[in-house]
């Protein structure tokens, strides 16, 4: 299988040119460099050739001009002088296959997840949540599994916090203790996450896995961007989207171990969002999850400016890595230059650490996995040009392009069925009814209320009639088998509700 031509090593005179074997595409990587310092161009140069070669691509657009994937790019005098300098093979400006998402559902086909899906643990951090306040949500996910009632949107969620408020006490004897203090917390973080729009993401259909993983009719891979320009402005939110489809990939892909190609390209672009804030507990499940995923064909690549704010235990398990230029001049600056240095494989003739400070735009440090997995030696590289637009595209063009998606159908309406809001509200309204037909007429002076009622409704056979198939005011024994079965079968059933992010690490089960 033809490699991907990251493009040309300049260190010596004779280097020739560096490439991404497919094979090793599953073992992660990293691209790190100063803002304007060519990043993007090269996460879409490394898109396009997972792309040719049938491998999916998910990628988030945070400054907008990575949509310019859809579009052929425009062929200029530079640009042809660099792709002969480098010698690449068979240039011509085409587009890739896209398809545009987009939480909000303006700037693409909107992405949605169920409450139960995204599960507390994430949901508590997308709410920031304290320890207790974290605590009582957990206790009100087990609630609804116990009663078998689906959490879907946002509208749910409220609607069994306020059922757990208005019977904490017996919840608290059997779960733990709720208080009202936390409960109203919970409630509020509710609110502004809605005022965010955050409440577009909680609904269905919830999107399937197989709709990122598609290739065209001639096989190449599909190109999945998410309009992230002002989702990235709601860090909490931006990151734990991206951590639970990361998750749901993890937790439902089969184990493949090591393929010719990967299964899909995960692309975490502004990837110190994943890491600021998150607790030890949280940072150990993301390490797992990106050491394992490898086995499901997943590749993961990490974009963010410095190297070091990708956890250490995380870094170490990227093997592919581009390091664009880095201005020392702070002293966080000098630290995140040392650690790049540091993290690559030493080559005799190359100063790492002098060379981070001095590259151009368009230059990177590259180290790749080659043979038997073994990086090579980091080189000074002149990085490919892509064959796309490199920069965004209009608003027509974009509409062009979602017009013709092959998923639109599916998810551009909203469907809401019968969750935990309406089955609360019905047995709200239930008792309610009951309460309602309490004052019933008065049995006749003299006689018992069962007798009185005997006499009106026919005598013993009307009796036993009322005791099989009940009465208006007395439930008989065919409607209690009923209602006692459904019960069970609630209760089965909401035992296995989703309970989604990092559900596989934890022991959640389907």
């Amino acid at each position: 299988m033809d490699p991907i031509l990251v493009g040309k090593a300049v260190t010596t005179a004779d280097s020739g040119q560096v490439f991404l074997l497919p094979k090793f595409g599953n073992r992660h990587g990293l691209v790190a460099g100063a803002t304007g310092t060519g990043k993007t161009v090269t996460l879409m140069t490394v898109a396009e050739g997972f792309s040719r070669l049938g491998v999916p691509v998910f990628m988030a657009d945070v400054k907008g001009d990575v949509a310019g994937l859809a579009a052929a790019g425009t062929s200029n005098e530079k640009l042809q002088e660099r792709v002969q300098q480098i010698g690449v093979a068979d240039y011509k400006n085409e587009a890739s296959p896209v398809v545009f998402w987009d939480l909000y559902g303006k700037l693409g086909h909107p992405v949605r997840s169920t409450i139960s899906e995204v599960g507390p643990t994430l949901l508590g951090r997308i709410l920031e949540l304290n320890d207790t306040q974290s605590g009582v949500l957990e206790i009100v996910f087990k609630l609804a599994d116990d009663n078998g009632l689906l959490l879907l949107d946002l509208e749910d969620l409220r609607a069994l916090l306020a059922y757990a408020s208005e019977n904490r006490k017996d919840i608290s004897a059997k779960y733990g203790l709720i208080s009202t203090q936390s409960i109203g917390a919970i409630q509020r973080a509710l609110l502004q996450i809605e005022q965010q729009g955050g409440d577009l993401f909680f609904g269905e259909p919830a999107l399937e896995l197989a709709d990122i993983m598609r290739t065209t009719t001639d096989g190449r891979g599909v190109v999945n961007i998410l309009a992230a320009d002002q989702l990235v402005l709601k860090p909490r939110l931006y990151s734990s989207f991206l951590l639970w489809l990361l998750s749901e990939l993890f937790e439902n892909l089969p184990e493949v171990g090591d393929l010719d190609k990967p299964k899909l390209v995960f692309v975490f672009d502004e990837a110190h969002l994943l890491f600021d804030d998150a607790p030890p507990a949280l940072q150990q499940r993301i390490e797992q999850v990106v050491r394992l995923i490898r086995s499901k064909g997943v590749g993961v690549y990490f974009c963010s400016q410095f190297p070091d704010d990708v956890p250490d235990n995380i870094l170490g398990q990227l093997g592919n890595r581009v390091q664009h230029a880095l201005r020392a001049f702070t002293p966080r600056d000098q630290k995140a230059v040392k650690t790049a240095a540091e993290t690559f494989v030493a080559n005799p003739n190359l100063d790492v650490a002098k060379t981070i400070g001095q590259l151009g735009t368009g230059e990177a440090l590259v180290s790749t996995l080659q043979d038997k997995g073994v990086p090579m030696p980091v080189e000074k590289t002149l990085i490919a040009p892509p064959r796309c637009r490199m920069g965004a595209i209009t608003e027509a063009e974009r509409k062009q392009v979602i017009a013709g998606s092959p998923v639109g159908g599916k998810y551009d309406q909203t469907v809401n069925r019968e969750s935990a809001a309406e089955k609360l509200a019905a047995r709200v309204g239930g008792a309610e009814a009951g309460d309602a037909s309490a004052p019933a007429q008065a049995p006749a002076r003299g006689r018992s209320a069962p007798a009185a009622q005997q006499e009106e409704e026919g005598g013993i056979g009307q009796v036993v009639k009322d005791a099989v198939f009940g009465t208006k005011r007395r439930q008989g024994m065919i409607e209690t088998m009923a209602k006692q079965t459904a019960r069970t079968v609630g209760s089965q059933v909401g035992r296995q509700i989703l309970r989604g992010i990092l559900g596989g690490i934890f022991g959640g089960k389907r």
